[in-house]
């Protein structure tokens, strides 16, 4: 799979604040390192929502491999790379490891254990690939830290790819009202607009469920060009329906001049972690406690 970097969706809002989507392909080792960037709402494939057998087949084909074989050291970075004879034998222990874990997976498949992918998958995720659906507005820290020396060199490169589109990429406008409508692109936009089963009448609008229901698609690693509509809109439905609202986070709106915050800066407001947008989550209720939901 190997890292890549592309813009989904990139817009700007008639107060001229960016918000933009991108989909990441990186190490899954460094996911956790991602997921420290609070301002970033994401999606991400899951290691329990994919078959065990197409999990096999993907580290046996294609394993994440470390860029840099960091000599030990003190500290968190390794500043001396390995020897290149080195280097050979940590490559052969590394892909020796993972046949042990692919081994392993496949001992506890037969019919005397039979384990669930939900706990069998986590055994091979050292060697995994992550696709992840990113949208913000403040990228800024994030180009700080992992676009950075200091940072690991796997999201370094990760962060410098993204960071590579990001600049070469110009925001769309976006008027108040409309919105950043991720993998939905202006002739589908348009055709939806103008079908008469697009309205169901529901709190959120069909629309943003589709391109809601094609970002949590991620998940499932279903990206392959087909787009079912009334599938994306079932799938939104069923996650609202079980309390996931994250995938919502990806579709917004500017906020308009009367939600600005007050402040004396005439800084915008803040929707949840987006400057200035407003996310079709927040029109949800209850969105942020399930438990609430769960007991109506």
């Amino acid at each position: 799979m190997a890292y890549a970097a592309k813009i989904l969706r990139d817009s700007i809002s008639p107060d001229n604040v960016r918000l933009t989507t991108i989909e990441a392909t990186m190490p899954r080792v460094i996911l956790a390192e991602l997921n420290t960037h609070r301002m970033f709402s994401r999606n991400s494939a899951s290691s329990r929502a994919i078959p065990i057998a197409k999990m096999l087949q993907k580290v046996t084909e294609d394993p994440f491999i470390p860029v840099y074989w960091g000599k030990n050291q003190k500290g968190m970075q390794a500043q001396e790379e390995l020897t290149p004879e080195s280097q050979v034998l940590a490559l052969e222990q590394w892909l020796l490891a993972r046949d042990n874990a692919v081994n392993v997976v496949k001992r506890m498949q037969l019919p005397d254990i039979d384990l669930h992918k939900q706990i069998a998958n986590r055994l091979l995720e050292p060697w995994l690939w992550q696709t992840i659906i990113i949208t913000a507005t403040e990228w800024d820290n994030f180009w700080g830290l992992r676009c950075n020396p200091m940072a690991q060199p796997e999201i370094k490169r990760a962060a410098e790819m993204m960071r590579v589109v990001y600049n070469a990429s110009s925001p769309r406008p976006v008027n108040y009202g409309d919105w950043h409508l991720p993998l939905i692109d202006d002739e589908e936009l348009f055709d939806l607009q103008v079908a008469k089963n697009m309205d169901g009448g529901t709190q959120i609008s069909d629309i943003c469920k589709i391109s809601a229901g094609r970002c949590a698609r991620v998940s499932y690693l279903t990206h392959d060009g087909k787009r079912d509509p009334k599938a994306d809109i079932e799938l939104c439905d069923r996650l609202l329906s079980s309390g996931h609202c994250s995938p919502l986070e990806h579709v917004a709106r500017p906020l308009t001049p009367s939600e600005y915050y007050p402040a004396c800066s005439g800084a915008l407001k803040f929707c949840a972690n987006f400057r200035g947008w407003h996310q079709v989550r927040k029109d949800m209720p209850n969105e942020n406690n399930f438990l609430k939901v769960s007991q109506t």
